[in-house]
């Protein structure tokens, strides 16, 4: 109650933005322990994780949690605070 709109915005692109990198960090993770766990039952298989990699699927998730939080987080701000409530 309260809120301005632009805070409602923010604080729900923050929520998706920070979920998103997350699972990203929890992706690439899975991915290197993949790697090395391969790389020991294969024979010449020497995995190369690089720093631009992890940026890049880092920005990634990132951007494709500002994408699809967008038009959730609009509609959060533009709900008033009594229909918010009503569901509650």
């Amino acid at each position: 109650m309260g809120a301005k709109r632009r805070d409602i915005l923010s604080q729900f692109l923050i929520e998706a933005v920070t979920v998103s990198i997350l699972g990203g960090v929890v992706g690439i993770a899975l991915g290197a322990v993949g790697a090395a766990v391969i790389a020991r039952l294969v024979e010449g298989f020497a995995p190369v994780i690089s720093a631009d990699a992890i940026l890049l699927a880092t920005g990634v998730s990132a951007a494709v949690g500002l994408f699809f939080g967008l038009y959730p987080a609009w509609r959060a701000a533009r709900l008033s605070p009594i229909e918010a409530l009503r569901y509650e």
